[in-house]
């Protein structure tokens, strides 16, 4: 066991936002090549020769990828130092960068893209575990979202960098040009990262996240083939099986005393209720993130550029504004922030779901902004609002559980929306109305799931109270 002695820690506690600065800076660099690629879809549709479906890939692979990786955080952040998470997070990064730049075929950028998962998988948990360690519980609103304003600026940049990218050079400069950043940021980790908790050795259970990995997996594939001709019996096969595996999981952790994390967390209503509502924001963010710039160009004939643009005023305000919603959270609770960015994440989606193919690039783009200035509102504050009610021991394996429905969320999302896009086949209507057809449906979902977090709200609410 490693021990840490009381001038770390005071010095840890006393400086803590260098160290998390740049670990969020780390966690940035994955989420703007996650959010760039977004915007290359229809290019690398043409010079790969392969569908939307599977294209999509390259964001469900990554964020599958991520959240297998987040499965383990809780084992990781017991059992290594966080300097060793921080160095293999870059390296994996920097190995990523390398195979994607070269990738010549759609197979090799797809595997580039999952072994640069591993930043993000590894940094992101990373980054929340020590503002747990270190953040005393009145201040958890306020650095979580400072901590956030970091990651999120890239969604802004990320569809916008891309875009500017492709339009002016290739697609595989995205990743060639942070490739210095993030050898950069690899040299100022080593120097100032320290290690805040004691490690020990423990017994990693690979039983269970064997179980739980191909639970995930099984249900993502069977969401990829919605859609496709003669696809339900394939579809309910996928879902039995994933629930099955999912059941099986549960069963195993009830006798398990190796180390993933503890379920016992769900029995805690203020963490179900908070923890549904949090993945119900992330797979309208990542879905709509990824819709959008492709809306635009297949509906609005708008060029790459124009579709990563649109993304970028709700973007900006959504990285700027987190300070500000942490502290709205600290200082006047959960409600006010949590209605109301659920108020400001629902109503521009209900418009959009009526509007159609009647909006223009500009509606489309204010109506975006005001979204993502709710959505951001009211989904670090679900987090931040369930780990400050759940007991000091539990924070960390829920902390895992987040962040694993986090990117869960997002790969289902990205996959059921691209296939919702693309699954209208009304003869009668052209590409471009089926597509929108198809879009509207997914607007009327994600605005479903708006209505669904009032309910669950209200319930968090009465749990934390009790």
């Amino acid at each position: 066991m490693n021990t840490i002695t009381n001038d770390q820690n005071d010095h840890a506690k006393q400086h803590p936002f260098l160290v998390i600065t740049v670990i969020a800076f780390m966690t940035f660099m994955g989420v703007l090549t996650e959010t760039s690629m977004n915007v290359t879809f229809p290019t690398l549709m043409k010079q790969f020769n392969v569908s939307l479906p599977t294209v999509q890939w390259v964001t469900t692979g990554y964020l599958l990828t991520v959240a297998l990786l987040t499965i383990t955080s809780a084992f990781l952040k017991r059992r290594f130092t966080n300097k060793q998470l921080f160095v293999s997070a870059a390296l994996l990064f920097i190995a990523g960068d390398v195979m994607c730049g070269l990738a010549p075929s759609y197979w090799v950028l797809l595997a580039g893209r999952i072994i640069q998962a591993g930043c993000v998988g590894l940094t992101g948990p990373l980054m929340s575990n020590i503002i747990l360690d270190v953040v005393p519980a009145h201040k958890l609103g306020t650095y979580m979202g400072m901590a956030n304003l970091i990651v999120l600026v890239a969604p802004a940049l990320g569809p916008t960098f891309g875009g500017a990218v492709v339009s002016f050079a290739s697609w595989r400069m995205i990743f060639w040009i942070t490739v210095p950043i993030t050898l950069l940021l690899l040299g100022l980790g080593i120097f100032i990262i320290k290690q805040y908790t004691p490690t020990q050795h423990y017994e990693f259970d690979w039983l269970r996240f064997g179980v739980l990995a191909l639970a995930m997996i099984t249900l993502l594939m069977g969401f990829n083939i919605m859609g496709q001709p003669g696809a339900l019996i394939k579809f309910i096969s996928y879902m039995v099986a994933s629930a099955i595996l999912f059941g099986t999981f549960g069963w195993l952790s009830k006798s398990s005393h190796k180390a993933l994390f503890k379920l016992s967390v769900f029995k805690r209503p203020v963490f179900l209720f908070s923890f549904l509502p949090y993945v119900f924001l992330q797979y309208s963010n990542i879905g709509l993130n990824f819709m959008l710039p492709s809306y635009v160009q297949m509906v609005n004939g708008a060029t790459a550029f124009i579709g990563g643009l649109i993304l970028l005023p709700g973007s900006v305000l959504n990285g700027l504004g987190q300070p500000i919603y942490g502290w709205m959270l600290d200082r006047f609770g959960g409600k006010l922030p949590l209605y109301l960015g659920n108020s400001l994440f629902l109503i521009p989606i209900a418009i959009m779901m009526v509007m159609g193919q009647e909006m223009s690039v500009l509606v489309i783009t204010i109506l975006y902004t005001i979204y993502a200035t709710g959505r951001s509102m009211a989904f670090g504050n679900s987090m931040a609002y369930g780990l400050k009610h759940l007991p000091r021991d539990e924070q960390k394996d829920a902390n895992a559980i987040y962040g694993t429905g986090n990117m869960l969320a997002g790969s289902l999302g990205t996959t059921v929306i691209a296939t919702m896009m693309t699954s209208v086949h009304i003869s009668t209507l052209s590409n471009v109305e089926n597509i929108v057809v198809g879009s509207r449906l997914s607007f009327g979902m994600l605005a479903l799931l708006g209505v669904i977090n009032f309910f669950l709200f209200r319930k968090l609410f009465k749990s934390s109270k009790s």
